[in-house]
């Protein structure tokens, strides 16, 4: 299902064959899984393809594993990271071809992310690695209100990317 995106967008969404990811937001499809496992039977990594448009926003939300995002094409997204020790971090993730903007971030596990295209930003196509591999059991979506009363300084922030359901 794609949302109303422009051709340009639809596009990659057909060819990469992407599918709406949710409860986060974007667009995703898995494309490794490592064949190795932990002793609790949890894959070793996962890597995904990750789309971001004007339309969608990656919701704050926490996982219980490191999370390295990598950019490849578009335009640049802003990400707001909410540490477990009560610090909060805003950087960009495009071209990287400023001291203001990285090729890729990590993201340790435990702390809260979560970006948006900047202002008049037609898509952002990002590859996420994680590590130990993703599963739905260690994805926590943040709450508005609790996360504004623990990291009062991103009320702004905090507001844009905890959409209600």
């Amino acid at each position: 299902m794609v949302f109303r995106e422009n051709s340009k967008v639809s596009e990659i969404i057909v060819n990469l064959e992407l599918e709406p990811l949710f409860p986060e937001g974007g667009y995703y499809r898995e494309t490794y899984r490592s064949a190795d496992t932990l002793l609790s039977g949890r894959n070793l990594s996962t890597t995904i393809l990750y789309l971001l448009t004007p339309n969608t926003l990656s919701r704050l939300h926490r996982l219980d594993s490191d999370e390295v995002y990598t950019f490849l094409l578009g335009d640049p997204v802003k990400m707001l990271l909410l540490t477990p020790s009560g610090r909060g971090e805003i950087l960009h993730l495009g071209k990287g071809l400023s001291t203001k903007t990285l090729f890729h971030v990590v993201v340790p596990r435990q702390t809260w992310q979560g970006f948006s295209l900047v202002p008049g930003g037609e898509y952002a196509l990002l590859t996420t690695t994680v590590s130990p591999g993703f599963s739905p059991k260690g994805f926590d979506l943040g709450k508005r209100e609790e996360l504004k009363r623990l990291f009062p300084d991103y009320q702004e922030e905090i507001e844009l990317l905890t959409t209600d359901l």
